[in-house]
């Protein structure tokens, strides 16, 4: 009886909170598992939902994997967000290590999300380039209004390109050092610092 009873009081999930707990379950099985050992079934599991009701939320495991992307690629830009008023010099180390521990502990997420621009899936290769973009963005706008950088900002116009230039450098690092690079993890930050700044350097 008393069960019964708790089955009554237990509160169901909201569409966005069912959302959000199928995602955050697919973001863990994606970050310790590759993409193709990753199965629906075990997602619904975990989740204690039927295999239609997360078909219902994502018509495929591509549609599935988008939107974990797209989720956590948020999360990084959040963690990685330039404080204002505190020189980008001082925030460049505490950043690279939040985005290199991320990568560090969603090392299968990592891989499948930057081999989703070369992939045919147009849905995944939209997230992946939204992305970057975003994270561009955040980073041009963090120098503009930093007092050592903002006049470059304004003088360069190259400083787009040569932003997106580092953002392609700092994830090729990170996929070799992933694939088990000799380097330290702070050695692989201050290399992705130095080449930073030596392309901020006039």
């Amino acid at each position: 009886m008393a069960g019964k009873q708790g089955e009554r009081t237990r509160r169901r999930l909201s569409t966005e909170e069912r959302r959000e707990q199928l995602l955050s379950v697919g973001a863990r099985l994606f970050s310790e598992s590759p993409y193709d050992e990753v199965w629906i079934e075990q997602v619904a599991e975990i989740a204690g939902v039927s295999r239609g009701l997360l078909y219902h939320y994502f018509p495929t495991k591509r549609d599935f994997f988008a939107a974990v992307v797209e989720r956590e690629s948020g999360r990084m830009l959040a963690m990685t967000a330039a404080v204002p008023g505190i020189p980008v010099r001082e925030q460049l180390t505490a950043g690279l290590d939040t985005y290199l521990e991320y990568v560090s502990a969603h090392a299968h997420g990592y891989r499948a999300f930057h081999r989703a621009d070369a992939a045919g899936d147009q849905s995944v290769r939209k997230v992946y380039q939204r992305a970057l973009a975003a994270q561009e963005r955040q980073i041009l706008a963090a120098l503009a209004a930093d007092p050592e950088f903002g006049t470059q900002a304004e003088e360069r116009p190259d400083l787009s390109l040569a932003v997106r230039g580092w953002l392609a450098f700092t994830t090729a690092v990170c996929l070799e050092w992933l694939r088990g690079s000799d380097l330290s993890r702070e050695q692989v930050r201050d290399l992705c610092a130095r080449a930073l700044l030596g392309v901020l350097r006039p």
